[in-house]
């Protein structure tokens, strides 16, 4: 266990506010203006609530209020809670991608943390990017921090069916084009999707990475699950106030946590929850912030032999209230350490290992969390598929996938991007059949660039029209953890470098064999390597703005997708004081 730090001591943000002096009289004097009196600023922990609230960001529309719980926990804790609010990047509205802006949120809630006078943070998030993008930043500068997160929605139902956020929104619209359902329908049935507050109800990314967040130890126990509405969400968002305050005066900081034991723990994790592909490269991008070597192979090597228990959509039929309701996270956390596949030593943010948060947790409903004998995938996990077509490694999700097609050899349909993807996919005189592969282009890191959940290529309607409902998908983009299906995705390295992706050609034969964990395109070394030497970009470049800097700094998605300048720099140094 780490040795806690002696208190009282000079806290960092005494470089602000301690003392008489001018600057000091400068920096108090102006916060005065709000209200706070002079002992306020006594050496106590002042407690950054870096919040992700947006309008544009529904999934965090209530942050603000709960930020408010927070800040009385704080107060109650002895500390002084300021409100911060930080780049939110919504999955819902932003273009092209979220994905493109999580980069730059860290780096915006780095230089927040770096530049102010705070002690502490609250990471207060939610919508799948801010959850990544906050755990970074906070990283980089290591200062005490913990997490709380939003809160699903509670369940939707359209007549008599659950409804989950997003994977019902593909079902529906699959099953528009295959005419099982008609607009009108589509349309009523939207009012049911998003009934609450909260992220997503299914197992998606946000869900995802608030089970991230607390299997690395960074949340509170139980934190993940509780619905956004649920009276116990503001008691975790208190408790997560008055914990941050003695983390300050223990000085337990996430390179303390997030260790590469946690990192191996939330992998595991991810396979139990049948989480989202995209934790892959959120986890690998929070690692090199915090200097773990975590990297692709510790994905499949941990990943490969833990079963998938918790029965959420996609990969099952509930939803977050559900898994709540059974116990949450701890119940999964319990049931890998029973099994040997917990690092139970692993310190969280109570100041408690994991497993003396979870050991006595009990499991409440055994068809959402259920047993190993009974799971969705005996193997889950997120499988890493390597050879010609992705030397450096592509990513599939098999509790999502059709066992029948996990050993599959199939004729190319190439897209060149989403856009051609778009003018072709239903044209009934596209030449495919259930029995092709789907191949997807400039859809990477630089490509679209950002790289979209443009992955889980909806199939033509000459395909669903004869029943149906999966085809192999390979591609360099993303998908929405909300999203299923046999689809290969972050293909490395991608279209728009060079990538083997970037010259197949419609007609080449494709072999996937995700037992042997390979990926291979039936030409011979000789005509790849032709191909290769002939192959020129054909993607725009951006030439101003933040697009342009993510272009010529984004990292490909076998490392997480990070800008090069902002991994391994982590320290936390107070800049000079101009005034």
């Amino acid at each position: 266990m780490k040795k806690k730090a002696e208190w009282p001591r000079k806290l960092r943000s005494q470089e602000w506010y301690g003392g008489t002096s001018r600057d000091a009289i400068y920096h108090r004097g102006w916060l005065k203006n709000q209200g706070h009196p002079h002992d306020l600023f006594d050496g106590r922990p002042v407690i950054g609530i870096l919040n992700t609230w947006s309008d544009l960001t529904p999934c965090n529309g209530h942050l603000r209020e709960l930020a408010e719980k927070v800040k009385a926990g704080v107060w109650e804790a002895g500390g002084f809670p300021v409100e911060v609010p930080v780049f939110s990047a919504s999955e819902n509205t932003f273009r092209p991608t979220a994905m493109m802006y999580r980069n730059l949120a860290a780096l915006a809630v780095e230089e927040a943390i770096r530049g102010q006078p705070i002690d502490g943070c609250v990471l207060m998030v939610g919508c799948d990017k801010t959850t990544p993008s906050l755990l970074m930043g906070a990283a980089s500068c290591d200062l005490p921090s913990i997490v709380v997160t939003g809160g699903p929605m509670l369940n939707g139902y359209f007549r008599g069916e659950r409804v989950g956020s997003g994977t019902h929104l593909w079902k529906f619209s699959e099953m528009v084009k295959a005419g099982e359902m008609t607009q009108a329908e589509f349309l009523e049935a939207e009012a049911s999707m998003s009934r609450s507050s909260g992220t997503c109800n299914t197992m998606g990314t946000a869900s995802t990475m608030a089970s991230m967040a607390e299997a690395l130890g960074m949340a509170l126990s139980g934190n993940a699950a509780i619905p956004a509405v649920d009276s116990r969400r503001k008691v975790m968002a208190q408790l997560t106030g008055r914990r941050i305050v003695q983390m300050v005066k223990d000085d337990l900081k996430p390179s303390d946590i997030m260790t590469k034991e946690a990192f191996e723990n939330a992998i595991r994790a991810n396979a139990a929850i049948g989480g989202s592909t995209n934790a892959v490269i959120h986890l690998l991008a929070m690692a090199g912030r915090v200097g773990v070597d975590l990297s692709l192979d510790d994905w499949d090597r941990c990943g490969r032999e833990v079963p998938t228990i918790v029965n959420l959509m996609p990969s099952g039929k509930y939803l977050m209230e559900e898994f709540f309701y059974a116990g949450g996270l701890p119940v999964v956390l319990k049931r890998l350490g029973e099994a040997d596949l917990l690092h139970k030593d692993a310190l969280t943010v109570s100041g408690e290992t994991i497993w003396d948060e979870v050991k006595d947790v009990v499991n409440w409903n055994e068809d959402v969390i259920l047993p190993a004998e009974k799971a969705l995938t005996s193997s889950g996990g997120i499988v890493v598929l390597r050879g010609n077509l992705a030397p450096k490694g592509a990513v599939l999700k098999p509790s999502a996938a059709s066992p029948h097609l996990m050993v599959h050899r199939g004729r190319a349909v190439v897209f060149e991007d989403i856009d051609d993807y778009k003018a072709k996919i239903n044209d009934d005189s596209l030449d495919i059949d259930e029995t092709c592969v789907m191949v997807m282009k400039n859809c990477g890191p630089k490509g679209y660039p950002g790289m979209a959940e443009v992955g889980n290529m909806g199939l033509p309607p000459k395909v669903l029209k004869k029943g149906i409902t999966d085809m192999v998908r390979i591609s360099d983009a993303r998908m929405s953890g909300t999203a299923y299906g046999t689809v290969v995705l972050h293909t490395s390295p991608e279209a728009a470098v060079g990538g083997p992706l970037a010259v197949v050609k419609s007609g080449d034969m494709i072999e996937m064999d995700v037992p042997n964990r390979r990926l291979h395109l039936d030409i011979s070394e000789e005509e790849l390597a032709r191909r290769l030497a002939e192959w020129q970009p054909n993607h725009e470049l951006p030439t101003s703005g933040y697009a342009w800097l993510h272009q010529q700094h984004v990292e490909g998605a076998d490392t997480g997708a990070d800008l090069d300048f902002l991994k391994g720099c982590r320290g936390n140094a107070v800049g000079k004081d101009s005034h």
